[in-house]
């Protein structure tokens, strides 16, 4: 069986993926056949074909970590996953071994979740990467609460907008950060209590906020010289918490000592793959996450759906930063 899967023989722009009829096998031990319906589009994906991810592409490579979709097929010592279930896949391996980027996929069934009830394809396949990332930030590592500011950065992104209803959940205070101020309103509409604009203004406009506390967490996946402006924010005790590297500048992150010191801040990397390989971690946010739905607290948002045909298209709308909300492929259309 044949199916059409996206794939690149060389790192760059949007323009080196290609789509090619490639043979899909039977799922081996521990693994599954998806016809997949949609696929959620992830930063990380971009970063990983330009070469510029954690890991170095083996070429050719094949792309995708989040999809909805339907098994197949089931290999040797599967259980739990049965054929017709309807599942998303996590990002819990590596693209260097597997892809959701296709009509069809052999993914590994522990990187499997049943669909939630009553979400379209499209739905599904947006919801679990930045709903896990906000709340591995907010929930584990930050501790938010009642009356707690958070600062969350590139707030118009799906982790963004997770983070921002997260936040509501939990009675803390969404404090959107965006560099555009055409999304000022379209980010109070999704529920930030205030927008504000990065950079050296940032301490004054939230300890006015506040009433001089500052922000309990900082919430950043941009990286680079304006984490000094986040960690300014901060309150004592406050933490920034850093998962990408937008800004291309990682590597020229500076520790905020000055701030550190002063208020016993604490700076913490993070990427959503360390609450994906505990089990008791991943069954904690799955029910946070599942009961924020069910009680309409919790949604993805998503900002525009492609056809599968349109892959190159969508990664240039995926790094435009005209978005609010995921982007998303309908490969059934």
């Amino acid at each position: 069986m044949k199916a059409r899967t996206v794939r690149f023989h060389r790192v760059g722009g949007p323009e080196v993926l290609a789509f090619e009829d490639l043979e899909v096998g039977e799922p081996g031990a521990g693994e599954v056949r998806l016809r997949v319906l949609a696929i959620g589009l992830n930063r990380a994906e971009a970063a990983y074909r330009a070469g510029r991810y954690l890991e170095t592409p083996q070429l050719p490579s094949r792309l995708g970590y989040e999809a909805a979709g339907v098994v197949e097929a089931v290999g040797p010592g599967v259980a739990g996953v049965a054929v017709g279930d309807t599942v998303c896949v996590l990002p819990a391996f590596s693209m260097n071994r597997y892809g959701t980027y296709a009509e069809r996929a052999i993914v590994p069934a522990n990187a499997l979740i049943p669909a939630p009830a009553g979400l379209s394809a499209t739905d599904a396949a947006a919801l679990w990467m930045a709903s896990l990332t906000a709340y591995g930030a907010l929930v584990e590592i930050g501790r938010i609460g009642p009356g707690d500011a958070v600062l969350i950065s590139a707030a118009s992104s799906s982790v963004g907008l997770a983070a921002i209803q997260i936040a509501r959940m939990l009675g803390a205070t969404p404090i959107a950060l965006t560099r555009t101020a055409a999304k000022t309103d379209v980010l109070r509409a999704h529920g930030a209590a205030h927008v504000l604009a990065p950079g050296n203004a940032l301490a004054a406009e939230v300890a006015r906020i506040t009433g001089g506390k500052g922000a309990r967490l900082a919430f950043d996946p941009v990286a680079g010289p304006a984490v000094l402006a986040l960690a300014d924010a901060l309150g004592p005790g406050g933490t920034l918490v850093i998962y990408g590297n937008l800004s291309g500048q990682a590597v020229q992150t500076p520790f905020p000592f000055h701030a550190a010191v002063a208020r016993g801040l604490s700076l913490r990397g993070y990427l959503v793959f360390e609450l994906l390989r505990d089990a008791a971690r991943l069954q904690a946010a799955r029910s946070f996450i599942e009961a924020g739905l069910a009680a309409g607290a919790l949604r993805p948002v998503i900002d525009r759906v492609f056809p599968f045909d349109q892959i190159v298209a969508a990664h240039h709308y995926l790094e435009s930063n005209a978005q609010v909300g995921k982007v998303v492929i309908d490969v059934a259309q």
